[in-house]
């Protein structure tokens, strides 16, 4: 079966379904593999720039759109199943642009289009990219580790008051400030957190600051959507520098942490479950320090002290090489 995926959740699904898909979005990249696959998108905002440049350019192109697909690719692929999406016309190619693509081309492949909301939506997701795949014995494998992983996670946190649960503030954008939405609500209160400033399923949408500083995170995760701790870096300014950043309990006490955004929190794929196995022991460190649980702090999650001497140091050394 040809199946051409035009997102990187629905790439990760498909590859852990056990195919190979034979077409793919310029933003696959997991697993390393699919990056030979030919790309049938393109992008109109430049993803090197800065926060604040990027949510200009993706207004500036709300007319004409963000995404254009190469139509003459995928004719050549010759797809038996295009996988797409409908949950953000910026994150992703919108599902409008696909089905205009398919009328243009000879084949005539089932358009299978994703749109989570919530961890259960991403489930279910497995599920009918599997059922359309044949692939169906593997999805219900994959999906019962999928869970057993959750409910072993949940176990240690279940009981806990709200007391006990630390408010958590999670970016999933720095300028404007933008709260984590979707999923996130569900991956905190799971980790143990109290997520006080978005509900279950809810979109993420800009906050005012002064929404943030009011609600005073006591832990606070930095994951732009799109960008790798390398970006995330480039960009802290645009909290660091705003008025009563330093204020905020989670600064003062040292319980900011940076996440690779592009390729966990905002990935609604099988490694949503690794996003919330790294978020578990920054809310609740004292629950799972020694446990079985995977520790924060590896390749995606970073302390944020840690990554502004990354980027300081960065910083000075391309003065260095400038002079």
């Amino acid at each position: 079966m040809n199946v051409v995926t035009t997102l990187p959740s629905a790439t990760e699904i498909v590859a852990a379904l056990g195919l190979e898909p034979v077409g793919v979005s310029h933003e696959c990249d997991y697993p390393p593999r699919v990056e030979s696959r030919p790309s049938i998108t393109h992008s109109r905002i430049d993803a090197d720039a800065s926060s604040d440049e990027i949510d200009r350019q993706v207004l500036d192109a709300a007319t004409g759109g963000v995404y254009d697909i190469d139509t003459e690719t995928l004719a050549e692929l010759d797809p038996d199943l295009v996988v797409t999406q409908g949950m953000c016309d910026v994150c992703a190619v919108d599902e409008v642009v696909v089905e205009d693509a398919i009328e243009e081309i000879p084949a005539d492949p089932e358009l299978l289009t994703t749109d989570p909301h919530s961890v259960a939506d991403v489930l279910s997701d497995i599920t009918r990219i599997g059922r359309a795949t044949n692939r169906e014995e593997r999805a219900r494998s994959l999906r019962a580790e999928l869970e057993a992983r959750i409910a072993r996670l949940r176990e240690h946190t279940v009981d806990l008051t709200d007391e006990e649960r630390p408010r958590v503030a999670v970016f999933d954008w720095t300028d404007p400030v933008m709260v984590a939405g979707h999923w996130t609500a569900e991956l905190v209160s799971w980790a143990g957190g109290e997520y006080g400033l978005a509900d279950p399923g809810e979109r993420s949408r800009p906050r005012e600051w002064d929404e943030i500083r009011n609600y005073d995170p006591e832990c606070i995760v930095v994951a732009p959507c799109g960008f790798d701790l390398d970006q995330t870096a480039a960009n802290l300014s645009d909290l660091t520098e705003r008025d009563g950043w330093a204020d905020l309990t989670a600064v003062r006490e040292g319980r900011v942490w940076a996440m690779d955004g592009n390729h966990y929190l905002n990935r609604p794929g099988p490694r949503l479950v690794d996003t919330l196995e790294a978020l578990a022991p920054i809310v609740q460190p004292d629950l799972f320090d020694g446990s079985d649980e995977p520790p924060a702090g590896d390749e995606f999650t970073i302390p944020l002290a840690e990554l502004e001497h990354r980027s300081t140091a960065a910083a000075e050394l391309d003065a260095r090489m400038e002079s």
